[in-house]
């Protein structure tokens, strides 16, 4: 599939099939598929997340794809998937990932266009212990997001096609090693020869430029996106929030796969002091997100909504952060 270069062209925007090296993080338990598309569609690469982890499976599962035939049907583009993976006591993948990369399988082989534009599988929150090789034989991009050089160095061991490095700054479930994204991106770069996004603390074209400065590929943005006009999957509640948030206004409570950042409010207060399961923490998240009650729904944002001070257009953002951060390194090489 061919797709037109941008001014910030590099080797992950060329095996991906994109204009421009910027990601849509993989933002469940929400629906993401009208947000994928619109990425995608303005030329970064637009990420479908999983409904969830506990509850009916198959439920989930059928929403799932439900979700990516949207998406498919919303833009001509390559979109990618997320899927935590999560740990089983055989050290295998948990029941529920797998069960939701079937239904992942099952929609690429019944359409064949539709398998031509899910051309990435991002896995995260554990280590994807033999997914590799059968991604690979279905035709997929296989990614994985660490929080450490360590498992950076594993994952590029078992062949995944690229790493997520995920600074302690980042939204939602964030890595437990807390490492700075400024010091975990370099590190991660200088260990592995496969392409390296990051993740965490990026909101516009410098921080896209300071990544790529620092050695990486690209860049996977989660609050930032879900503060756009074109976040139509979630309550409009959920956006202000966001904007509404300033510096110390973020915290990290044990959410369901570790560490998990959020806005401090009461859900926050009242989860942090009487801790309970998996299930409850999921509908505490839903409730922010469908319900727009951000103040008894954990609302999951990164630090960098400090920064955020408006709403876009993902059309606009997209090209925007490109062309911001292609400006900013030829400046720096004009200097140097």
């Amino acid at each position: 599939m061919s797709h037109p270069r941008g001014p910030l062209a590099t080797p992950y925007t060329e095996l991906v099939g994109i204009e421009h090296p910027v990601v849509q993080e993989g933002m469940g338990p929400f629906n993401t598929a009208r947000l994928a598309a619109a990425v995608s569609n303005a030329g970064g690469l637009g990420t479908v997340s999983v409904p969830g982890t506990a509850g009916d499976l198959h439920e989930a599962a059928r929403q799932l794809r439900d979700h990516i035939e949207s998406c498919a049907a919303a833009t001509d583009k390559p979109f990618a998937v997320n899927i935590p993976v999560g740990h089983g006591r055989d050290g295998q993948i948990a029941k529920f990932a797998r069960v939701y990369l079937d239904e992942v399988l099952a929609a690429r082989k019944a359409d064949s266009a539709l398998e031509r534009q899910l051309k990435v599988l991002t896995t995260s929150a554990g280590f994807p212990t033999g997914l590799t090789a059968e991604l690979h034989d279905h035709g997929l991009l296989h990614q994985h997001k660490v929080g450490s050089t360590r498992h950076a160095v594993k994952a590029a061991a078992s062949g995944v096609d690229a790493v997520i490095a995920a600074g302690l700054e980042m939204g939602g479930h964030a890595p437990a090693s807390g490492m700075h994204s400024f010091v975990l991106l370099p590190n991660v770069v200088d260990a592995v020869d496969v392409p390296v996004l990051l993740s965490g603390g990026v909101r516009d074209g410098r921080g896209l430029a300071a990544a790529l400065c620092l050695g990486a590929q690209g860049v996977a943005l989660g609050t930032r996106f879900a503060a756009t006009i074109d976040n139509t999957d979630w309550h409009p509640a959920y956006a202000e929030a966001i904007l509404d948030a300033g510096e110390g206004d973020d915290a990290v409570l044990d959410g369901v796969f570790g560490p998990c950042r959020v806005k401090r409010n009461k859900a926050y207060a009242a989860l942090s002091a009487n801790p309970v399961g998996s299930a409850e923490k999921i509908e505490a998240m839903r409730r922010a997100q469908l319900d727009g009650d951000v103040e008894n729904g954990l609302v999951l944002m990164g630090q960098v909504a400090s920064g955020i001070t408006g709403l876009h257009r993902v059309a606009r953002l997209v090209p925007q952060l490109a062309r911001d951060a292609a400006a900013l390194v030829a400046n720096t090489r004009r200097q140097g």
